[in-house]
């Protein structure tokens, strides 16, 4: 049976007097892209005050924007037999190394391929832990994001291990190719971070309902225009680090959500080589490289490191080769 339409009602306030009425629509409504919000107004099914308006329509402030949409069906999945790149694993739980591109979880547009597919035909038990689609699911990465991830096999280990994410007990590190030549050798970014106050896909530094976030960064090396940084997250906020390095101006490089142009022309600028050779990436060069835990059940303290995958690692080495500064 398919879910029954959900009315909306925008109230346009000074920050979005002046967006287009589809783009206004996308970025408030959930499960909305721009396109099916075209759509939905050429059919008259969203107005504006009660008036029907072009997609192309500037909203004012004080307007109110109504319509109705029908959120997706809940997606079912299957075991598949996905190769999996197992860094450790018990009884209790295991610690995957995922790869690029992999969606965690079932979710509209991904009911096969992602890691809970995978993971619940190699631990067929998994099914009965923490709800239908995220079984043994603690914490996850973007989907462009590679890196350890630790999945739990019991409802003791899944609540264990729940618990030191809440209470920031857990180590995550990562490793990040940053635009720009750091002149710090480490720092620090306490920067609250929130959904972005136009684009609901993004988050923002720059939001109505902030988040305490901390990231503390060092170098590991310094090539020309870039640099590859070893970073701890202290807090675990959706793009975290992605975020803070753009606030900070050294966006991660090939991520696509928070590159700016500023940062690509002044690589350009400086190594055409090295330009060229992060123009060809087609995700963000981010990686969680080593996670830390108490064992849920034993108590003492597990750390596993997930090796570099194959994109980042040929990317990081071709840059090492033409860059002409290194430190």
């Amino acid at each position: 049976m398919s879910n029954p339409p959900v009315a909306f009602d925008i109230r346009v306030d000074q920050t979005h007097a002046g967006t287009r009425l589809d783009a206004l629509v996308a970025a408030q409504v959930e499960h909305c892209s721009r396109s099916f919000a075209a759509v939905l107004i050429q059919k008259g099914a969203i107005t504006v005050d009660g008036i029907a308006r072009k997609a192309s329509y500037l909203v004012k402030a004080g307007e109110t924007v109504s319509g109705a949409i029908q959120k997706p069906e809940t997606p079912s999945f299957q075991p598949e037999d996905i190769p999996l790149e197992i860094l450790y694993e018990d009884d209790e739980l295991l610690v995957v190394n995922k790869a690029p591109g992999m969606v965690v979880h079932p979710a509209p547009g991904h009911a096969s391929g992602t890691l809970v597919n995978a993971l619940t035909h190699h631990c067929p038990d998994l099914l009965g832990i923490s709800g239908s689609l995220r079984p043994g699911i603690v914490h996850r990465l973007d989907r462009d994001t590679s890196g350890a991830l630790v999945v739990a096999k019991t409802n003791g280990s899944m609540h264990g291990l729940a618990a030191q994410f809440k209470s920031r007990e857990v180590r995550k590190q990562y490793l990040a190719l940053v635009y720009g030549v750091m002149k710090e050798d480490r720092g620090r970014i306490d920067r609250p971070i929130g959904r972005h106050p136009t684009d609901r896909k993004r988050m923002s530094v720059v939001s109505r309902t902030p988040r305490a976030a901390l990231t503390t960064w060092k170098v590991r090396k310094r090539f020309d225009g870039v640099s590859l940084l070893e970073l701890d997250i202290h807090t675990g906020r959706t793009h975290q680090i992605r975020v803070h390095c753009h606030a900070i101006g050294h966006p991660v490089v090939g991520d696509p959500m928070y590159t700016n142009r500023g940062s690509q022309k002044q690589l350009g600028a400086c190594n055409r080589s090295i330009f060229a050779v992060v123009g060809k990436l087609r995700r963000q060069m981010l990686h969680a490289w080593r996670l830390t835990i108490h064992h849920p059940v034993s108590g003492r303290t597990l750390t596993v490191t997930a090796p570099l995958p194959e994109d980042m690692k040929r990317s990081v080495a071709k840059i090492g080769m033409l860059s002409n500064l290194v430190s």
